[in-house]
């Protein structure tokens, strides 16, 4: 029989034939079926081609070679293999693609050599030193904390390219976009490399222009002041928020939502945020798109019961949203606060208040109705917090009002996240509930990422009363991980000196009061006096709050205070009162304060009122009452562009036995603008010198308008125009001599302010001009008062 091989090739031989015959014309036919019946029998008993056998192997033993580290029972365990068993190629090919995988190696070869299979082996090299070149902006440590090839770690290929990869992210996070990042690798002897990052952080990009479209209600410069993100402007060199970070942008997107919001615009959305490269391709253009929408004020607002057995009357009383005010989310959650505060007081739990609001587009406000609903029985099952390394975990937990097996309350949680934020303890803080062990049982997770809390600051300050001074302040806002504040801080200036240490405990007892532990030693050689003064106190203080605004301050004090260095020339009240030596002042007092800024329910109305008295005389040589107030008003107007402030402050020291000091009166720095220190108040005209003696009363009217000046915002440079109106008077002794007038006089003045935000503190010029005065008052036409840390 002949081959297979042969069969084919003489039906091939066949068809060749046949085509020539065809060309023979018709006559050949016969001819033609002659070869075809002959391909048709070959065909017939060729037999048909033997289907593919996969190949396999078997072995009973692994051989590795090549290998010096790594032992070759570990190889095989990665490999996945077992003597004794049949595979396919195709698992041999798996086996090389794990061993691949495992980062190992440099290159893998599986040979199988009869009963044996062998693993050729070359590993990849260890890692002896890693380092950067090129790096300024971020340090080393910085950049060894985001890389993890790590010294001692076997080198790969694919992890060094990932970590250049993170290299240039945090570049690009810190404004530098163009930064490149190249690993190179160093061959060392015994297979070790060093591992070398060289890096060109390029220039820093810019956003050149910050601008805003569909914005009717308020001007760019206003939402301007909104963003964290800042235009590059004349201090583009110190000013960090002026560099294009893309994850920015989302925090910019919900400041806008939350000031629009905030404001009654409850459509307010941003469409987009376009990014356009400047022609020169380094710095950024940035464009937000919004949609305003209306905005809308509260209409009707309403309180019902669908809780059983629940009074609705109640929680209708703390209702404090007046009709016509314009809506804000803020205002919605202080009622919603004060409605729960009442629950738990009636010991009513899993309360919820629901606020359903209704949309009026014709009159453009918003029906609320605060509905008292029953909540699922839900439970606080366990309060879980991770990643306090330092803050002891009673911290954070005393930040929460709910505690294991509460009924749960999600907006509580919400708040306590806030409050934890607030520390200024954390980098991060994440605050999650999820399901517990049962239906009705919630676990709430808190996790923390701790930043330093201590600084060590070297502060220079400067005015024209007290010229130039130096401070040195070491602080730690986290004492111990307790949640304590610790200050030491020593400062002088030309003419003072004042060292004090503070010790504050937030949390007292674990309840919501504040304990503060103040010393100080303070020597002064007043301006425009001819005295000294030499004071060393300590003092003790209790605040709590009275109700969500307001706080009250219970306190002692102690002090020993000296008048010394009095000039010859000076008035005989001054050297009468120097002769009184040292003497001890101990007093108890309190201070209540009220704060609407705290609620922040209206963003462009803040009211503030401060009132304290000190009595003295519980021990001691001094026996007065020391009273003290003040009422200030602000105000935005005009689309917020210009703010307006008002302010009423006052003061009076009445001594319930013998005269008052000096030391006790009101002196020192003016409370009207426009006059130097001790410039105005009672005075010793008899005197050579004319000295200040200080008065036992105080009041001034102080209005203020601060305004753009059409500079870019990002210079922080605005002005201001302002007039007082007050005066300093009063004494219980005059020395026996009509020449000292304690009259009250009214010195009157106005001026022109320039407000600069720098990044080195916060400058402000007055320029003023005396109005109302009296003839010996000492007038200040300019006046610069800088603070700043380094």
């Amino acid at each position: 029989m002949k081959s297979a091989g042969q069969g084919v090739d003489r039906g091939a031989n066949e068809i060749a034939t046949l085509r020539r015959a065809a060309q023979g014309g018709r006559g050949d036919f016969r001819r033609l079926l002659r070869p075809v019946a002959v391909l048709l029998v070959t065909a017939a008993f060729v037999p048909p081609a033997p289907p593919a056998i996969a190949q396999s192997y078997s072995f009973s033993s692994i051989v590795v070679e090549g290998n010096e580290r790594i032992e070759p029972a570990t190889i095989a365990r990665i490999a996945g293999l077992q003597s004794g068993r049949t595979v396919s190629a195709g698992e041999l090919n798996d086996v090389v693609q794990r061993l691949n995988a495992s980062g190992l190696f440099r290159s893998v070869d599986v040979v199988p050599s009869g009963g044996t299979l062998i693993i050729k082996v070359v590993e990849n090299p260890v890692i002896s030193v890693v380092s950067f070149e090129g790096n300024a902006l971020i340090k080393d440590e910085d950049l060894s904390k985001i890389v993890k090839s790590q010294p001692r770690r076997v080198y790969t290929p694919a992890q060094a390219e990932a970590d250049a990869a993170a290299i240039t992210q945090a570049y690009a996070e810190s404004g530098r976009l163009a930064a490149r990042v190249e690993p190179r690798v160093i061959e060392r002897s015994n297979n070790r490399v060093d591992l070398v990052f060289e890096i060109r952080e390029g220039a820093v990009t810019e956003i050149e222009r910050l601008s805003f479209t569909g914005n009717r209600a308020f001007s760019d410069r206003r939402l301007r002041q909104v963003l964290q993100t800042k235009q590059a402007g004349l201090l583009r060199r110190f000013i960090q928020r002026d560099t294009f970070v893309a994850d920015r942008i989302e925090l910019d997107k919900q400041l806008l939502t939350d000031f629009y919001r905030s404001r009654g615009y409850i459509d307010f959305r941003v469409l987009s945020v376009s990014r356009e490269f400047s022609p020169e391709r380094d710095a950024f253009f940035l464009t937000f798109a919004v949609q305003e929408g209306l905005q809308y004020s509260f209409g009707n607002v309403t309180t019902i019961s669908e809780y059983e057995g629940i009074d609705p009357a109640p929680y209708a009383e703390v209702v404090n949203i007046r009709q016509g005010q314009t809506y804000s989310p803020t205002a919605i959650d202080t009622v919603i606060s004060r409605m729960e505060a009442i629950a738990t007081r009636q010991g009513v739990n899993f309360l919820t208040v629901e606020p359903r609001i209704t949309r009026n587009p014709r009159t453009q406000t918003l029906d609320v109705v605060f509905a008292l609903t029953k909540g699922q029985r839900v439970f606080v099952e366990r309060i879980d917090i991770e990643g306090n390394a330092t803050t002891l975990d009673k911290v954070i937990r005393r930040q929460f009002r709910t505690v294991e097996g509460d009924p749960f309350n999600p907006r509580e949680i919400r708040q306590a996240a806030e409050r934890i934020r607030a520390l200024g303890f954390f980098e991060n803080a994440d605050v999650r509930a999820r399901q517990g062990t049962g239906p009705d049982q919630v676990i709430v997770d808190v996790n923390v990422e701790e930043k330093p809390t201590g600084s060590l600051s070297f502060g220079a300050a400067y005015s024209t009363s007290d010229g130039v001074g130096f401070n040195v302040a070491l602080s730690e806002s986290n004492f111990l991980g307790r949640g304590q504040f610790v200050s030491v801080s020593i400062s002088t200036t030309e003419s003072d000196q004042n060292n004090s240490i503070t010790f504050i405990e937030p949390a007292f007892l674990d309840r919501d009061l504040k304990l503060r532990l103040s010393a100080y030693y303070r020597t002064s050689d007043n301006s425009n006096s001819y005295y000294s003064t030499r004071r060393a106190g300590f003092s003790p203080s209790i605040e709590f709050p009275l109700g969500e605004l307001s706080t009250l301050e219970l306190r002692y004090a102690i002090s020993r205070d000296e008048l010394t260095d009095v000039d010859t020339d000076s008035s005989a009240l001054l050297q009468n009162e120097a002769l009184r030596g040292a003497e001890i002042t101990s007093a108890i007092g309190y201070t209540y304060r009220y704060d609407s800024r705290i609620g922040g329910i209206d963003p462009n109305r803040s009211w503030r009122v401060q009132f304290g008295q000190d009595f003295a005389g519980v021990g001691g040589d001094i026996q007065s009452v020391r009273t003290t107030g003040l009422l200030s008003y602000q105000q935005k107007i005009m689309r917020e562009e210009v703010t307006l402030r008002a302010e009423l402050e006052g003061g009076a020291v009445v001594a319930t036995k013998g005269d008052t000091r000096i030391l006790d009166r009101f002196a020192g720095r003016s409370p009207v603008r426009g006059f130097e220190p001790n410039g105005i108040g009672p005075r010793d005209l008899g005197a050579v010198n004319e000295g200040a003696v200080g008065g036992n009363f105080f009041a001034v009217a102080r209005l203020e308008a601060e305004f753009p000046l059409g500079l870019p915002e990002e210079y922080g440079i605005t002005g201001g125009l302002f007039a007082d109106v007050g005066s300093v008077w009063g004494l219980d002794d005059t020395a026996g001599t009509a020449t000292i007038d304690d009259g009250l006089h009214l010195r009157s003045s106005i001026g022109f302010s320039v407000f600069w935000d720098t990044p080195l503190g916060p400058l402000r010029f007055n320029f003023s001009k005396a109005i109302q005065k009296e003839s010996y008052d000492k007038e200040q036409t300019f006046d610069l008062t800088v603070s700043t840390r380094f």
